[in-house]
């Protein structure tokens, strides 16, 4: 997969581990349904309250489904976080930042009324492969 980010200073730069836009050429999309910090051998929500436990297990599950699409967290392009409260942005952040340290890919972040299961976080992804 052939991945080129686009900086420009005709638009804000990044103020963030995000890239403002990603360009790919690739032969495999792969839209990632949102994931919750939901512990996969439990169903049970994790962290208690802790945005940054609970981030930390929303970008393992992303990793298990893009894995078993055949991929890794690297062929990410782009991802839309949701927050119930944004004042927790700081903190998943940097949570966030751990896992796309090289080339981080084009992202969103919204404030939600309400997430599953009670959840701070969701986060859901699209990756491209060759």
């Amino acid at each position: 997969m052939t991945r080129d980010i686009v900086s420009t200073s005709s638009a804000p730069r990044a103020i963030g581990p995000y890239s403002q836009a990603v360009i790919v050429q690739g032969a495999r999309c792969i839209y990632c349904s949102g994931q919750i910090p939901l512990d996969p051998e439990t169903g049970e929500l994790v962290g208690n309250g802790d945005v940054e436990k609970e981030t930390h297990r929303v970008m393992q599950n992303l990793e298990g489904v893009l894995k078993a699409a055949g991929v890794s967290l690297d062929a990410v392009v782009k991802t839309t976080i949701y927050l119930t409260d944004l004042t927790n942005f700081a903190a998943v952040n940097a949570v966030y930042a751990t896992y796309f340290a090289r080339t981080p890919p084009a992202r969103a972040t919204v404030q939600v009324a309400a997430l599953p299961r009670g959840a701070q976080i969701e986060i859901d992804a699209v990756a491209v492969a060759d």
